[in-house]
């Protein structure tokens, strides 16, 4: 472990004694709480093969999670793979937001892992939801969380292209509206892609980080279906970059819904962009 401490700080990473104590731990079978109990065990053959390639993933700046192939968000812990962005905490503002007030029907555009539609539906009995994502990929991986976390009969999942014609009106006759839509969709300017850190750029899909241009598309495409799938007094929540609240609160506007509010993350900055259909 002190070797591989060495290795990550001479390699720039941030935290590297917590990480190599992760990766310690997973390559021994053992949860990061139980590592100080078995610090005097020897490594056997395999175990230390499983370091050795952990720690050259980290090395390659693969982050932690997606090594591991897990991570925890809003107190549970979920799947993650290559195909899925990785769940960050400042998305519990959304999560936080959505559970602020009832609802019945919850609809996740992008759902990637289904971090955010699984979150809100344990903390919501009776509550059944929709992840609709383009990859086929992240359904599988989202499907899987829901069995894991026993949602399995409450969340469904669909494939999804918000940029097709007709997209919103065609998800709503097929599953009826919601009466919350939640969505975390690529938000990066593409000008902004070069200066994200490896750890995202190199191992998050491109899909899911930015959709090119100005970064505001994907709002663009949502915001002029969500009156197709937003039953009357229904609510609109999206995670935002922390420069973009001016320009999705005037999508939501424009979109005819009301009681726009733009809300801080803990550092401050404009992170969930929300409004209500009338109704």
């Amino acid at each position: 472990m002190a070797r591989a401490v060495a290795l990550l700080r001479a390699a720039g990473i941030e935290d590297p004694a917590r990480d190599a104590r992760a990766l310690l731990a997973h390559a021994m079978a053992l949860g990061p709480e139980r590592l100080s109990l078995h610090v005097g065990d020897p490594l056997t053959e395999g175990q230390a093969r499983a370091f050795g390639a952990a720690v050259a993933a980290r090395l390659a700046r693969k982050p932690v999670s997606k090594i591991l192939g897990r991570r925890l968000f809003w107190g549970l812990e979920f799947r993650v793979t290559e195909e899925v962005l990785d769940p960050r905490p400042e998305t519990e503002i959304l999560v936080a937001e959505a559970l602020r007030e009832p609802f019945s029907r919850l609809l996740d555009l992008g759902t990637g892992s289904g971090c955010i539609l699984l979150s809100c539906l344990r903390d919501r009995a009776g509550a059944s939801g929709l992840g609709a994502d383009l990859s086929a990929a992240a359904l599988d991986v989202a499907r899987g969380n829901a069995r894991a976390l026993g949602l399995g009969e409450r969340a469904a999942f669909r494939a999804a292209d918000w940029s097709a014609p007709g997209w919103a009106a065609g998800l709503a006759e097929e599953s009826g509206r919601f009466d919350l839509v939640v969505s975390n969709p690529p938000y990066i300017a593409a000008a902004e892609m070069g200066g994200l850190a490896p750890e995202v750029r190199g191992w998050d899909p491109a899909l899911a980080l930015t959709p090119g241009g100005d970064g505001l598309d994907a709002y663009r495409a949502i915001t002029a279906g969500l009156c197709d799938l937003l039953a009357p007094g229904g609510r609109a929540l999206f995670e935002i970059g922390p420069t973009q609240g001016a320009g999705v609160a005037a999508l939501l506007a424009a979109a005819g819904l009301g009681g726009i509010r733009v809300l801080p993350d803990l550092d401050g900055r404009d992170r969930v962009v929300g409004g209500r259909r009338p109704g």
